[in-house]
């Protein structure tokens, strides 16, 4: 059975707040570890009204602290905002806290446009740029410390807290094959690269301690529901919001209205369907046939669910559906 995943942009729905987020959040945690999802990432994203994952490392701690089993940790962190030291202390407490349940995602983007991205770091082109230095600093810390060292990660000394790559194009392919760490590819938004980084990757990987074969994960958008046509209304909303944001308008996350043609011109529309060539929408039977499909074709190691709704109680139903659709091919497949 190929494990699947959730990837929550805690998202803030439009006259909603981010107390409500991520009361959500939360909630569809606790589903998604009674419907055996294998991990509950979250993702960093600044400046951006309609996602409540900003202070990413806490509201881990927050999913974690309300569920039992299922893994939680970041897709991702994007690590030239911040101290490679600081983010070894931030896992490591979490996983001081939550022993053997902690992933640590890390992207190499600033995760927000550049002038938020030169308030957070001033030097944020330089530090893109010695992303390669900044992974192997910030692994060291995981390890035991050595007699004499002078700088530790107290908590993270010792941790060796899972380290996977997330990328959107081929650079972190590489380095993730280099290093010898998972590979999370970002198809869900990004989609042009993904054959060839995933064939790069698994063509030139090189075993490490932490993995001794290629790992790959792959991003979906899944939007399932009980009918067809209820699926592509609530598919709307993550459509309007590429719209917003492309038009310089990011805002909370708007709710599904019926004709996504009123709403976008053809050009737009022609450019949101490429950036979500890899979304799933439909019943679990129309959702089951392309999955399967792309399983089938990508051999994906595991699958990274996401879906960026306005309604909550419409997320949680597709992500059961996707569980049960899971299951569905686990069974064929054994």
């Amino acid at each position: 059975m190929i494990p699947f995943s959730i990837l929550d942009l805690a998202p803030i729905a439009q006259d909603s707040t981010a107390s409500v987020a991520l009361a959500n959040s939360l909630d569809l945690a606790q589903h998604a570890e009674r419907w055996g999802y294998q991990r509950y990432w979250l993702a960093e994203h600044h400046n951006m009204p309609g996602i409540a994952s900003a202070a990413t490392s806490v509201v881990i701690a927050h999913i974690a602290g309300g569920t039992r089993t299922i893994r939680v940790g970041s897709g991702g962190i994007m690590l030239p905002n911040h101290s490679p030291l600081v983010i070894a202390e931030q896992f490591g407490t979490l996983a001081a806290l939550f022993p053997d349940r902690i992933d640590l995602g890390l992207g190499r983007a600033p995760g927000t446009d550049q002038a938020t991205a030169r308030a957070l770091r001033r030097d944020a082109e330089e530090t893109a740029e010695q992303f390669p230095r900044d992974v192997l600093e910030l692994r060291k810390y995981f390890e035991p410390a050595e007699p004499g060292q002078r700088i530790r990660a107290v908590p993270g000394e010792g941790q060796r807290v899972p380290i996977w790559l997330l990328g959107s194009s081929l650079f972190s392919a590489q380095l993730a094959a280099m290093l010898g760490l998972p590979f999370a590819f970002a198809s869900h938004f990004a989609p042009d690269a993904m054959l060839q980084a995933v064939d790069i990757y698994r063509s030139r990987f090189e075993p490490s301690r932490q993995l001794e074969q290629p790992y790959v994960m792959l991003g979906v958008n899944v939007f399932a529901a009980d009918t067809n046509a209820e699926a592509r209304r609530q598919f709307t909303s993550v459509q309007q919001a590429f719209a917003n944001l492309r038009r310089g308008m990011a805002g909370q996350v708007p709710p599904p209205i019926d004709n996504i043609n009123a709403y976008v011109s053809p050009l737009e529309k022609a450019g949101i369907d490429h950036a979500l060539m890899y979304s799933f929408v439909g019943d679990a039977r129309t959702v089951e046939l392309a999955l399967k499909a792309f399983v089938s074709t990508m051999k994906p190691d595991e699958l990274m669910l996401t879906g960026h709704f306005y309604d909550h109680v419409a997320r949680r139903r597709s992500f059961e559906i996707a569980s049960q659709v899971r299951d569905r091919l686990a069974t064929e497949a054994a």
